[in-house]
């Protein structure tokens, strides 16, 4: 490749992370935008919802987005990647627009569903498109510039959702949140899609692309390194799930912070730690991965397992410099594998399999993790305390942790995969690149 070619595939790549990093933060900020508004939903005469209601909103969005990721996953290693994001993109903001005309519950459960169709589509192949625009060496990094979206997203919908909630009303938040990704549906059609497999050794791939839908995702469950991956990434989801939804009420009910100081700390720390813990996670991968082919999935559990007595210590201290303090370092850590568990599961597979590699982990890690844990967390508070429920958590990720660090240290030992046979290689020189690290 010439050095003009090189400079402009490098353009092509920065322009493709660049816009689907903006697509991933309005991503989260549609998902969460509903979360700023329960309150106006509830008292709105129109409506009449119960909190039961305003539950099934946000399950109805997990329900569709499980169940459609498989069948967008298979689309997305067969057909043309860029297309099928800019749908889904589109889809999604309709939907969330739509969810400011809803007239009762049935209409509004439909445009939170629906919004799960579009996300399905985005969330499957983006990651897998992403792994290709860029050699095994940059990718830590480049994964943790697209997840640190996922909180800074999240916490803009819910202050962009509050904000317009109280001047204009709920339904205009509805519009605010979803009419701009019609233009982020268009900017994604337009980017160009990368080869599959295009900055990976040839060795990795193997499979054929026309391998039937069913047996396609029936052979993820032979890849014995994918499989420690997704059952450690769901033990993960289903502390982080559980968290996000009741730590608010944590820091209101056991220790008898404001609603206000709250809401809005939890934000903040949200919004901060997670920046800061995926940047990190995402470099040090990449750091690491000239040692440990499995510096990815090393780097996942070991930051997890050490969140775990600081996760201890937020739930157990009533002193609130020691509290807040743990709920920080705790957070930082369990960021730190955002980016790179989620490459871990694309470098797990064959370049043609990533978005099937995809769409079953998020298959899997709702309908095992964030899926049940509020509910759970919910029934032990109502059996003892919510501060005793809480306590579950720590233990989650300690689960989490150790089934990472087993992985890993299998992966390193030269466990095979289905697809490409031995994983095991010897250590890149510094003047090679190095593989991609099949997890």
């Amino acid at each position: 490749m010439t050095a003009t070619a090189k400079t402009s595939a490098d353009g092509v790549a920065r322009w493709g992370l660049f816009v689907l990093t903006l697509v991933n933060l309005f991503n989260y900020l549609d998902r969460f935008v509903l979360s700023a508004l329960v309150e106006s939903l509830k008292k709105d005469p129109h409506l009449h919802l119960s909190d039961t209601q305003l539950g099934a909103l946000a399950t109805g969005f997990l329900i569709v987005y499980m169940l459609t990721s498989p069948i967008f996953g298979t689309l997305g290693d067969r057909g043309a990647r860029p297309r099928l994001i800019a749908l889904g993109v589109a889809v999604w903001s309709v939907a969330t627009a739509l969810g400011g005309v809803a007239r009762n519950f049935v209409s509004l459960f439909a445009a939170r569903a629906t919004v799960g169709v579009g996300e399905a589509a985005y969330g499957t192949v983006s990651p897998a498109m992403l792994a290709d625009y860029f050699p095994a060496e940059k990718r830590g990094r480049v994964f943790s510039v697209f997840y640190a979206a996922m909180p800074i997203g999240a916490a803009l919908g819910l202050a962009l959702g509050g904000l317009v909630d109280s001047h204009y009303g709920w339904r205009a938040a509805f519009f605010v949140a979803g009419v701009p990704g019609l233009i982020l549906a268009w900017m994604v059609g337009r980017l160009a899609d990368p080869p599959r497999g295009g900055h990976d050794p040839e060795t990795v791939s193997h499979s054929p692309v026309a391998k039937a839908p069913v047996a396609a995702y029936l052979e993820l469950f032979k890849n014995i390194p994918y499989v420690y991956i997704v059952l450690g990434y769901a033990a993960y989801t289903f502390a982080i799930g559980a968290l996000g939804f009741w730590m608010p009420a944590f820091l209101e009910r056991e220790r008898g912070m404001t609603r206000v100081d709250a809401t809005v700390q939890f934000g903040i720390i949200l919004v901060i730690t997670g920046f800061v813990g995926t940047s990190f996670g995402g470099w040090l991968g990449d750091r690491l991965l000239r040692r440990f082919k499995e510096s990815y999935l090393w780097v996942s559990g070991i930051s997890t397992l050490a969140a775990v007595p600081f996760a201890w210590i937020a739930f157990t201290s009533h002193d609130r410099p020691v509290y807040m303090g743990a709920i920080v370092i705790a957070e930082v850590l369990v960021f730190i594998s955002t980016g790179p568990v989620n490459l871990a599961i694309v470098n797990s597979v064959a370049p043609e399999r990533r978005a099937t590699a995809m769409a079953l982990s998020i298959l899997a890690i709702h309908l095992l993790g964030d899926g049940p844990s509020p509910s759970l967390v919910g029934r032990v508070s109502d059996a003892t305390s919510l501060g005793h429920a809480m306590l579950i958590l720590p233990v989650a990720f300690g689960v989490s942790g150790l089934i990472w660090i087993y992985g890993a240290f299998r992966g390193e030992r030269g466990e095979r995969r289905p697809e490409s046979g031995p994983t095991s290689s010897p250590a890149p020189s510094p003047s090679s690149p190095p593989p991609a690290s099949p997890s």
